[in-house]
């Protein structure tokens, strides 16, 4: 029996099936107000459990019933007003499962996140062994996924048979419109910014199928970045809105402009109740210039990521075209 949190996401969701297709028996938590996606609500072999991730009762129940656990569950969000959430729900929930599983001698896959890992202070491709700092600008989420991560080398420290991943940005095919379908929303209404920066992409397919094969291996005490390409915004903006057959963005977001668009957001959700579009972390994020090497992994398990432009054309055809 197999354990998955945050089963209704994006990841988790892809990762089920995935399971559910190789005929495994799988408990998926969720939270209550979260809908299960069609394609997954009829399978028996589907547990389903309406559970906060930092339940700790509704954890001690379950994880003695299983015999592996992907930790895919995580509150997600540039929202200042979600920090205290965000500390709590990541890395509370994160410690619950570890101690859980230290306690009943289980296997951990944890989903971090490129939001913990370091920077290259000689301009390279972002790797494993990148060093975390800390710095008083980075995001709430980048600060919670780092103490989570934590947590589980903690526990690997204390005998935790466990491994990690780093995905990138995540985007393909799947459940919900949130997270980087947002990117392929912009375009389609015709968007003409694009941001400076640049960024990591891989396939939720790569995502979910490296995971299942990580947990059945025999490697543990290990991260991995799992990153299909790196590509400049504009350079992404582009590939898309030549897919939908649209203008292809042309006005460059500098940090200038980017700092003035998140002060007139901020001052706009005041009036409309809303959270704002944009924030000062999410306009700093969408203007730094990430990379990241996939080596390692390619290397420990012989993959092949997905070509970015297949998963551009698959989202686009899907859900634009």
């Amino acid at each position: 029996m197999i354990l998955v949190t945050g089963g209704t996401g994006f990841l988790g969701s892809t990762l089920l099936q995935y399971l559910i297709d190789d005929g495994q028996s799988v408990i998926a938590l969720k939270r209550s107000s979260s809908i299960i996606p069609e394609q997954l609500r009829s399978s028996s072999l589907i547990q389903w459990v309406d559970a906060e991730i930092t339940d700790f009762f509704i954890l001690e129940d379950i994880i003695p019933k299983v015999d592996q656990i992907y930790h895919c569950a995580a509150k997600v969000s540039y929202q200042k007003e979600d920090a205290a959430e965000i500390i709590h729900t990541n890395v509370e929930g994160t410690k619950h499962i570890v101690n859980l599983c230290l306690d009943h001698n289980k296997r951990l896959l944890h989903v971090s996140s490129i939001a913990a890992l370091g920077f290259n202070k000689k301009g390279l491709p972002v790797n494993e062994n990148d060093k975390w700092e800390y710095n008083p600008k980075i995001s709430k989420y980048s600060l919670a996924k780092y103490e989570s991560e934590m947590e589980v080398w903690r526990g690997i420290a204390e005998g935790l048979d466990a491994v990690i991943v780093n995905p990138s940005v995540i985007m393909g095919l799947g459940w919900g419109e949130k997270g980087s379908r947002a990117i392929f929303n912009l375009v389609n209404k015709g968007n003409k910014i694009y941001p400076e920066g640049s960024v990591g992409i891989v396939d939720v397919s790569d995502v979910a199928k490296i995971m299942i094969l990580l947990m059945n291996s025999d490697i543990t005490a290990e991260r991995f970045i799992l990153n299909s390409e790196n590509i400049s915004n504009q350079e992404l903006l582009t590939k898309i809105s030549v897919l939908m057959k649209k203008p292809a963005p042309n006005i460059k977001a500098t940090p200038k402009l980017l700092s003035l668009a998140w002060r007139l957001a901020k001052v706009s959700s005041f009036f409309n109740g809303k959270k704002p579009a944009i924030t000062k972390e999410s306009a700093r994020a969408a203007n730094s210039k990430l990379q990241y090497d996939n080596s390692k992994i390619k290397e420990k398990l012989g993959y092949t990521f997905k070509p970015l432009d297949q998963t551009l054309k698959e989202v686009c055809e899907a859900y634009y075209l």
